[in-house]
């Protein structure tokens, strides 16, 4: 049953591998233009983050797209900004010359959470190869990588394989709540991704697969009476509440990489008062399909230990894993190549967080992790790599040729 289960889920995996990269005669010349091209990255990132684009003001994501829009006319590139419920929209870009190959998408996002006034006391800087900056990590860096990669291939006279067309929204940050029909409507129509999400460690690992997550909220009815005179007639919520957390906490399974964390409690309403209700957020990370069914299928078993107690949890996965397929599994391959013909060192892991990655992973293989190299992701402590610019809007031009 769980075979079928994935099968549906994830058509996706049973792609035939794609091809490795060819060999580029002309990568280490793409790369050498690409670092020369660094200042002009450096003022194009200073540019793009001095617009503060936090998540909560959508109209703030307007000069984003208005700046990008002219970058990528400049490409030959059509530019549509798409409407995304009440986030700022979705900047949408393909090339105005397109193959009957088929497409691949590109997938980042513009907004950052950082509120208008961070540059005051967090101003766009440079100090050796360390830039820091809000947003400049995750993920304006990666914006500005792409579209050098882009140019990078015109100089170079180099040809993507496929389209590439690209999908840059603006309320990643709060887990795409508004443009996620967007990313599975072109994810459906592409035969790879690749996701502009800043790497994983210092090291500047890309990202072959990612952790699903699931919220789940626990509420319990009891019932109230007073804790002195009466006790007897109460039904404790927040005691029937321990032992569906303790179930909860006994899901946890590291060997297999789930994860189950209750982050939020709340119940009752004075100390002599016998608890007539009380809740928990709960926040749950597997690495498989196959797993998200088997926590489901525990959550529902569980029930209520108090006598009299009613327990309701509710929710479910706001974000599917994006596995290791035999199809993503290529894509890593070909980075690996790629970076090689470069002579630029390159890793791969496993993230415990999310991206608009999982969602597109449900529809074809994807690679994540292509954005800025550096830290401190929502962090006062945000930084990238100036030099690791060039190296990997190199590794992402390549990737779109192979």
């Amino acid at each position: 049953m769980l075979a079928c289960v994935k099968i549906c889920l994830y058509p996706g995996q049973f792609l035939a591998p794609s091809p490795v990269i060819p060999i580029q005669p002309n990568a280490p010349q793409l790369l050498n233009w690409l670092r020369a091209q660094t200042p002009n990255m450096l003022n194009t990132l200073e540019a793009l983050t001095r617009i503060e684009s936090p998540t909560s003001d959508p109209a703030s994501q307007t000069p984003m797209f208005a700046a990008l829009r002219t970058q990528l006319n400049a490409l030959d590139y059509d530019v549509r900004v798409l409407p995304a419920g009440a986030s700022g929209g979705a900047l949408y870009a393909r090339p105005r010359m397109r193959s009957p190959n088929g497409n691949q998408l590109i997938l980042g996002h513009v907004d950052t959470v950082w509120a208008h006034g961070t540059l005051a006391s967090m101003p766009f800087a440079i100090d050796g190869d360390t830039l820091t900056g809000p947003g400049t990590y995750d993920m304006k860096g990666g914006i500005v990588q792409l579209l050098w990669a882009l140019q990078g291939l015109r100089q170079q006279g180099m040809t993507p394989a496929f389209n590439p067309i690209i999908l840059l929204n603006s309320d990643e940050e709060i887990g795409s709540p508004h443009s996620t029909h967007w990313v599975k409507r072109l994810a459906r129509i592409s035969k790879r991704c690749f996701v502009l999400e800043p790497s994983l460690g210092p090291s500047g690992k890309l990202k072959n697969a990612r952790k699903g997550v699931g919220h789940y909220t626990v509420e319990i009815r009891g019932r109230a009476a007073h804790a002195g005179l009466d006790p007897e007639k109460g039904i404790s919520a927040t005691v029937e509440l321990s032992h569906v957390i303790q179930a909860l906490h006994a899901l946890n399974a590291p060997g297999i990489g789930r994860a189950v964390n209750i982050g939020e409690m709340s119940g009752g309403t004075r100390r002599n008062v016998v608890p007539a209700a009380a809740t928990a957020q709960v926040d749950i990370r597997v690495m498989t399909r196959a797993d998200e069914i088997v926590v489901n299928t525990a959550i529902a078993q569980i029930s209520a230990t108090v006598p009299g107690a009613q327990v309701r949890i509710h929710g479910g996965f706001v974000k599917h894993p994006m596995e290791k397929t035999p199809a993503s599994q290529a894509l890593w391959r070909s980075a690996q190549q790629a970076a090689k013909q470069l002579g630029i060192p390159i890793e791969a892991d496993l993230a415990g967080g999310c991206s608009d990655g999982n969602t597109a992973a449900l529809f074809c293989p994807v690679l994540d992790g292509l954005g800025a190299v550096g830290g401190g992701a929502h962090a006062r402590t945000e930084h990238m790599s100036v030099q690791k610019m060039a190296e990997r809007a190199a590794l992402l031009a390549m990737l779109l040729c192979a």
